[in-house]
């Protein structure tokens, strides 16, 4: 069946989109994008109408992600979880994505690589627990691994780390000191092993 285009009017809530009305009545709304490719008099049939929906959920879709993309750099799962939860469905998150992708916006890799440097940067922590962090935010293993084989070995984060903590401890005395170290670097995923003779290093640092 086919359906002419009677009307097509800004929707007075929302300048960004247009309100479709077809033979004299409204049929549904779309952004102002979506609706560029639309005129009055214009014949639809039932396929066109069920395309210009897809791609009014596509823009929604892709509004939404750029959306959270311009708060922080984020991973794809991250995306897609957060998409899913808004109700998009899976055909129209999957095209989303290969558009973003194609774009250099969402990367796994940039991703990882980011979320190590900032950590390293900032709060710096162990290989094992930047692992942790990015898997639980959906990254590849690829992706991952690749970041942790261009950031510092463990003993040089661990020893950044203790440095920083070790002014907090200054007026400590040695077993505290020692204690409340190894604690704090053991809590970032540094293992005992790293830990110890990084904590002897700094002690001796401070006290030179």
């Amino acid at each position: 069946m086919d359906y002419r285009i009677t009307s097509l009017k800004v929707q007075t809530r929302n300048p960004n989109r247009i309100s479709v009305y077809l033979d004299g009545e409204f049929a549904f709304g779309v952004s102002r994008i979506v609706a560029a490719w639309l005129r009055v008099d214009q014949i639809l049939t039932e396929e066109k109408i069920a395309s210009i929906k897809d791609q009014e959920a596509q823009e929604a879709a892709l509004q939404k992600a750029l959306l959270l993309l311009s708060y922080r750099p984020r991973a794809e799962a991250e995306i897609r979880q957060r998409l899913e939860k808004a109700g998009f469905e899976t055909g129209v998150i999957d095209q989303v994505l290969e558009r973003l992708r194609a774009t250099g916006l969402v990367q796994d890799a940039g991703f990882a690589r980011e979320w190590v440097e900032n950590r390293g940067a900032f709060r710096p922590r162990s290989h094992r627990m930047l692992a942790y962090e990015l898997r639980r935010k959906g990254v590849t293993e690829d992706a991952i691994q690749q970041a942790l084989e261009e950031t510092s070995p463990d003993d040089d984060l661990a020893y950044q780390a203790a440095v920083r903590y070790a002014r907090k401890l200054a007026q400590t005395e040695t077993e505290e000191f020692h204690r409340r170290l190894l604690a704090y670097l053991g809590r970032r995923g540094f293992s005992y092993g790293t830990a110890a003779p990084i904590v002897q290093r700094v002690w001796r640092e401070l006290h030179q």
